[in-house]
């Protein structure tokens, strides 16, 4: 190996050590029973029986792997099936399944917009739209997190553009778990007839009477013009789809989105568990109150105990604990007492907001609230 470029690669990791904030992969065990609040699998559908089922039954008929790109043999009856459930779930009239929610922003965001378009995003959307958005050329403006007021103002400040005006937010926010009011996006988008992008990734299975999301549980489905999400989070499978109105959307990203095009398609068994899963969404409508009322348990309960945390009802609950080193001890405290939780930490969050990522879930072993709080307490002190 070139010595200069290993020397350059361990000074970068020596940086990362020194001020906590190195990543290193820990493999999970299938027999890890500690509580777990750090995955996306909010209802518990990746061991749900049905899930199962319908993913081996697929394995049995198509094998391990589609063993191809889409656009040879790897699109399969069962991945149309899917694309068409989700669209028609969602209200859109058009799908097409992507292999990642990364690789889903990346493809809409870096192909759909281009030099001479204006870009307005909340300044907390997810590093895949973000890098889609770099790479497409347009112009990028950044409002502050769910501040629709500053949007609005932009909206206003621009010219008139020969280009497009596309506007990316998220439902639910991976890292605050909070939302904007999509009502009030679904109404600039009428008066100002911008694109709106919307990722749905956190809200999927959650929100909404039959669980499709918060377009839905804020009572404005299929508002955006183009929704992204994905299969590995409420749905418990992998993978990711994009939804539009517009077919042109959909054509746009089979013929130039290469993150469709050069890869080995998704497994034909995730897309059959995908669907399976969706009917157990729409079987678990009686539960959703349930769900949100356990997400303000937990947050009522975390600032009893004087920990800051937002208000909301989303799966997602940040504990920031300021300090990558403070954020590692309380991780670990908890993960010794039988809870798994991961400790993020700058890049993926501004610096000196380090914090545990709460994941909720269905299914929420009883007295785990008290038992959380109790090894929280016991740090603190």
């Amino acid at each position: 190996m070139n010595a200069a470029l290993l020397q350059r690669l361990r000074q970068a990791l020596v940086q990362r050590e020194g001020s906590a904030l190195r990543r290193r992969l820990v493999a999970r065990a299938a027999d890890d029973h500690r509580v777990n609040l750090a995955d996306n699998d909010y209802l518990g559908l990746a061991r749900d029986p049905a899930v199962v089922a319908a993913a081996t039954a697929a394995l049995q008929a198509w094998g391990a792997s589609s063993s191809a790109s889409p656009l040879v043999t790897g699109y399969t009856e069962l991945h149309q099936k899917l694309e068409r459930t989700l669209a028609a779930w969602q209200g859109y009239a058009h799908g097409l399944v992507l292999n990642t929610g990364y690789s889903a922003n990346a493809a809409v965001l870096g192909g759909l917009p281009r030099k001479g378009d204006l870009i307005l995003a909340d300044r907390l959307v997810h590093a895949s739209m973000l890098d889609g958005i770099l790479k497409s050329g347009a112009r990028l403006r950044r409002f502050a997190h769910n501040d629709l007021d500053a949007l609005e103002l932009m909206l206003h400040e621009e010219p008139a553009l020969d280009g497009v005006i596309f506007v990316v937010t998220e439902s639910v926010y991976s890292m605050d778990g909070d939302s904007p009011d999509l009502r009030r996006l679904a109404s600039l988008r009428q008066r100002f007839g911008f694109c709106w992008v919307l990722d749905e990734a956190h809200a999927t299975g959650w929100y909404g009477a039959t669980g499709s999301g918060l377009q839905e549980g804020q009572g404005v489905p299929a508002a955006a013009d183009i929704v992204v999400g994905t299969l590995g989070k409420g749905l418990g499978s992998h993978g990711a789809y994009v939804l539009a109105h517009a077919p042109e959307v959909r054509d746009t990203l089979i013929n130039f989105a290469g993150e469709f095009i050069y890869s080995t398609y998704l497994a034909p068994a995730s897309a059959a568990a995908a669907l399976a899963a969706i009917d157990r969404v729409r079987e678990l409508a009686s539960e959703r109150p349930a769900l949100h009322a356990l997400s303000v348990e937990w947050r009522d309960g975390l600032c009893a105990a004087g920990f800051a945390v937002p208000s909301g009802d989303s799966p997602i609950i940040p504990l920031i604990l300021g300090d990558s080193d403070v954020t590692l001890r309380y991780a670990e405290a908890l993960r010794g007492a039988g809870f798994l939780v991961s400790a993020i930490r700058p890049p993926t969050v501004p610096v000196r907001t380090g914090r545990i990522r709460i994941s909720l879930r269905r299914g929420l072993p009883a007295g785990s609230l008290a038992s959380f709080l109790s090894v929280l307490k016991g740090v603190s002190a």
